[in-house]
């Protein structure tokens, strides 16, 4: 049961950065963010692909995967030439957005509550926690400023961290078999996730 509800929080963790105001802080920019989502989850009048396609919009436009890949394959980014990076980056973000968006249907309309925020030059942290009527969960933002934006580079669920987590797998990943069995395997999960999203 709880698998369940973290599943359902971390579709909203992809999810930040809809559109922030102008000269927002990073703390407005995710409740503003959030907020919109939970906008679309609970609009039960769009279709299914429309409220997808909308959230998948708001996925591209604020998610830093360009960072986050590059932090994700660590020492093995300086290694890979300039299509294997591009490759890498288009299908990590496939793979996350495949794999929240799936389970989209999963929100049950938990409660969001916002805490800390703690800033350091362009990067800064946003503590937030997912309250049910059985578990809080807690849930940090990693975010940097691009310009007038603050856009995610990583997120942490209970002190666990996104990024952390796929550079470990990749990583052996990358070791074992280099970056075309890196890249056959995602792109079997991709289509694994795919194939259980048109079943459902």
């Amino acid at each position: 049961m709880k698998q369940g509800i973290i599943v359902a929080c971390l579709c909203l963790t992809l999810f930040v950065g809809l559109q922030g105001l102008a000269n927002a802080g990073p703390k407005d920019d995710v409740q503003g963010s959030v907020d919109a989502i939970l906008e679309i989850l609970r609009n039960k009048t769009l279709p299914k692909e429309e409220s997808r396609k909308k959230i998948s919009e708001v996925i591209h436009a604020r998610f830093d995967f360009e960072g986050m890949a590059q932090r994700t394959l660590a020492t093995n980014w300086k290694s890979a030439t300039v299509e294997q990076r591009r490759r890498f980056t288009d299908l990590f973000a496939e793979i996350l957005e495949q794999t929240y968006m799936g389970r989209i249907e999963a929100y049950t309309d938990e409660k969001v509550e916002y805490g800390d925020v703690k800033t350091k030059g362009k990067s800064a942290l946003v503590e937030t926690s997912i309250v049910t009527s059985s578990v809080t969960i807690p849930i940090h933002y990693k975010l940097t400023q691009e310009g007038p934006e603050w856009k995610v580079y990583d997120v942490v669920i209970e002190e666990v961290s996104l990024v952390r987590n796929y550079r470990d797998t990749y990583r052996e990943i990358v070791k074992k078999d280099g970056f075309d069995g890196l890249f056959a395997k995602m792109e079997e999960k991709i289509s694994e996730m795919k194939s259980g999203r048109e079943q459902g």
